[in-house]
């Protein structure tokens, strides 16, 4: 077993065990189906866009549409140009989508296919569109492929044709549909006009109606994307997932942008409501404060039982950097917070964070993998872990309490429709972890009287 408490920190950096991430593409496609009518394009393999469709599909619960560009040994040679013209034909012709989003993979990536060259060359019907993002698996993680595909919307849709809108441009971020209706509830709440892209409720949480719809209803309109251009304002949540595309909207059609932490907790909730307030000089409502005061009574009722208990968390940097600000809200202690996107502001944001609020003996890495999480809680365990289903594996061994949070949760059902953004994601988030941990006490009780007992 290695050593690998904080004063002897092991750093293996040619070789990655049980990543704490998945690849881009994964991101692009999401992002994607946050398009009304979009349908998502893999240009590689068709064995990439299986396991894509399927890991969506296992966390959503939904069926997941997406066509592919069935790279063969021909196209691996000779490049994938004619592939994608003739996949894009066929699209256009069998499913009739109102656009098309195309993200690259590893294999088109390292032949060097030409996407804007090929997309040129494309057939496309008239009031049909087909937009592009480079999405190579071997950098960044999903959150760099969501991330490069919402800047490709603004990149081939938005534009600024002198005529203000009045709204304010909403970027969520890698969050469920659940998550992206608690966001625009506050907006409506605030009776703020706005513009949310992409949007994948009514999407991947689309009722039964008993018929298949190939497109359901839900997802930011075309129209809506080209008039962003037109906005006062772009709200970017979350810098990972979220700045890349508000800063070229920035930069293609003069939209000024503010970058803020994802509104999961008291503290992000907080200034993304105040930063509305600040922009668009509108009031908050009596519900959205009712729902922060009940909020702050049930961190008040937890406090004797989550003031000092420990910590670790894993998962996508935008909402691990959120949600780590909210457990120091609640008096809780982070000992380990890791992510597998690579980027250094994360690190330094949770060391700031810690510094802030007088916290010690944290481990914070990025990119790092779960084996090394595993590793260091081998050597001291925390009271509680947050993160991803497939930590359920590094819970049972070392007995932990476990809350899933993040993507992707592939053994509990129903968390798409609910939120953790905003007051209300945020008592959810509480229930959750309290229960856990006081799972934990009345289990540990049991014993001790069934030893009493017996």
């Amino acid at each position: 077993m290695l050593d690998m408490t904080p004063k002897e920190h092991y750093d293996r950096k040619a070789l990655v065990i049980n990543p704490a991430k998945t690849c881009q593409p994964i991101g692009a496609m999401y992002a994607a189906l946050g398009i009304h009518g979009c349908l998502p394009h893999s240009h590689g393999s068709q064995g990439c866009c299986s396991f894509h469709r399927m890991q969506l599909t296992r966390h959503f619960k939904e069926p997941v549409m997406a066509s592919t560009s069935s790279f063969t040994e021909g196209a691996s040679v000779f490049g994938g140009g004619s592939n994608l013209k003739t996949a894009v034909k066929n699209i256009f012709a069998i499913y009739d989508p109102e656009i098309i989003a195309v993200h690259t993979t590893c294999l088109s990536e390292t032949i060097g296919d030409d996407l804007v060259t090929y997309i040129s060359q494309c057939e496309i019907p008239e009031g049909k569109y087909v937009i592009h993002a480079n999405t190579p698996s071997y950098v960044g993680s999903h959150i760099t492929g969501f991330s490069n595909m919402v800047k490709g919307m603004v990149t081939y849709l938005s534009q600024n044709i002198n005529e203000p809108n009045g709204k304010v441009n909403v970027i969520p971020g890698f969050v469920s549909p659940g998550d992206m209706r608690e966001i625009k509830r506050i907006m409506k709440a605030m009776d703020i006009p706005f513009i949310m892209m992409p949007d994948t409720s009514g999407v991947l949480d689309a009722p039964m109606t008993g018929t298949h719809e190939m497109y359901p209803a839900g997802g930011t309109k075309i129209d809506e994307i080209k008039d962003a251009g037109n906005s006062k304002l772009t709200m970017a949540l979350g810098s990972f997932s979220s700045e890349a595309a508000a800063a070229q909207l920035e930069k293609k059609c003069k939209v000024p942008m503010e970058v803020l932490t994802m509104p999961i907790g008291i503290e992000a909730t907080d200034r993304f409501v105040s930063s509305l307030v600040k922009n668009t000089g509108k009031e908050v409502p009596y519900e959205l404060e009712e729902e922060r005061g009940q909020l702050v009574d049930l961190m008040l009722d937890c406090h004797q039982y989550l003031y000092g208990t420990t910590v670790a968390i894993s998962g996508d940097p935008d909402t691990v950097i959120a949600l780590t600000e909210f457990t120091l809200s609640l008096g809780m202690q982070p000992k380990y917070i890791i992510t597998g996107t690579p980027g250094e502001v994360f690190s330094k944001e949770i060391k700031a964070m810690l510094e802030k609020t007088g916290a010690e003996g944290c481990i914070v890495k990025s990119p790092t993998d779960t084996f090394e999480l595993h590793q260091w809680l081998k050597n001291e365990k925390t009271d509680l872990i947050i993160g991803n289903s497939h930590l359920k594996h590094i819970a049972r061994a070392e007995d932990i309490p476990f809350v899933r949070f993040g993507f992707p949760i592939l053994d509990r059902y129903a968390h798409q429709y609910f939120p953790f953004t905003g007051y209300r994601g945020a008592i959810r988030l509480v229930e959750m972890i309290i229960n856990a941990i006081l799972d934990r006490k009345d289990r540990d009780a049991a014993e001790e009287d069934f030893e009493l007992v017996y």
